[in-house]
């Protein structure tokens, strides 16, 4: 195994994506080969998620507004704690999906007004990541992942809901590409830690925003 470039071992990753993109397996990855933590989605220990796919219009506020407290929990955590971090998903994906609700009719407005108020006064306290990984998955990819998955909660994700959120992670990412560095990474096929480390070595010391990233020059590394 190549070593690790110094450099990585200081920085706050965050790794963003759709559904079943393989976040979780990355930033497993990313942390045991950097040394990093590793801060997960609240998915297993999360008591809205059950209820949240089985009536998403009743539980959707409560739901987004439970997440995002986790997550910026996480956040002031790797704030006090120093040093560098890899978060399986971040906490500006949030707002993604809490718009995906309000355009499904899911999430009232009102709600969800109350949410991105919420969202813009706790950001004043967050600790940005130095870059964005994003895996750069189609939905029929995420839906075909999420159904090899089989998590029960998941079974009611449809195709179109998928197709909407990766609507909204273009702007998403387009946006957030004026102030986070963000590597964008073709993620149809799953790439080894290594291979991945080494990209964004390379794209993050190049040091220039939305980075769209491709495998074949790292091959030889």
């Amino acid at each position: 195994m190549s070593e690790v470039n110094p450099k990585l071992q200081d920085l706050f990753i965050g790794i963003a994506g759709l559904i079943g993109a393989g976040k979780s397996t990355l930033a497993t990855a990313l942390g045991e080969l950097t040394g990093l933590p590793v801060y997960y989605e609240p998915v297993q220990d999360n008591e809205y998620l059950a209820d949240f796919y089985a009536d998403t219009g009743k539980y959707a506020f409560s739901m987004q507004i439970y997440l995002l407290n986790r997550r910026f929990q996480q956040h002031q955590e790797i704030i006090w704690k120093g040093g560098g971090a890899v978060q399986d998903r971040t906490i500006y994906e949030d707002a993604i999906f809490a718009k995906t609700l309000l355009n499904l009719g899911l999430m009232d407005e009102r709600d969800y007004r109350t949410y991105l108020s919420l969202f813009k006064h706790m950001s004043n306290f967050m600790c940005r990541p130095n870059i964005i990984v994003y895996l750069d998955i189609k939905p029929e990819t995420s839906m075909k992942r999420i159904q090899m998955r089989s998590r029960d909660v998941e079974s009611g994700i449809a195709l179109d809901y998928l197709e909407m959120l990766y609507q909204e992670y273009e702007i998403f990412i387009e946006e957030i590409g004026k102030t986070i560095p963000v590597i964008r990474v073709p993620w149809e096929e799953f790439r080894s830690a290594e291979d991945t480390a080494k990209l964004i070595e390379r794209e993050y010391l190049n040091m220039t925003f939305i980075r769209n990233a491709s495998w074949s020059p790292i091959r030889g590394v």
